[in-house]
């Protein structure tokens, strides 16, 4: 395969776009311990499946952080093939991008993974009430 400016001009988009999608996510889960922790601090509330929800936030949190570090190394990775292919260092920008690709895709395995910790979180709020018929 022939790599060149148009290949790597693909992924700007993608990247911060990406980007964008956990930064959002890892804001309202922020939104989210900061609610349960006042609440906990001021209001003294603890729910019953406290411990269970505090779980889930920390790995949730941990997963979000490394698809945010992997989306960032795929975006430098970019950056560097970009640099290489100016340089006209093929060899070097090929095996850069295939790290980019590489680095996007962990980043999107990883989303993935906190998604389906944040439905088992769903589950655990709806845990408490009981469902007619099921």
């Amino acid at each position: 395969m022939n790599i060149d400016y148009t290949v790597t001009a693909l992924m700007f988009p993608a990247i911060p776009l990406i980007m964008t999608v956990y930064s959002n996510r890892f804001h309202t889960l922020s939104a989210l311990i900061r609610k349960l922790h006042d609440e906990h601090v001021f209001e003294k509330h603890i729910p019953p499946e406290w411990e269970r929800q505090l779980k889930n936030l920390s790995q949730r949190i941990n997963y979000l952080k490394y698809a945010i570090g992997a989306a960032s190394l795929g975006f430098l990775f970019n950056m560097i093939t970009v640099l290489c292919l100016y340089l006209e260092s093929v060899f070097v920008a090929r095996l850069i991008f295939a790290s980019c690709c590489i680095s996007m895709i962990v980043s999107i395995l990883l989303f993935l993974l906190e998604i389906f910790l944040s439905t088992n979180a769903l589950k655990l709020h709806l845990s408490d009430m009981k469902i007619d018929g099921k």
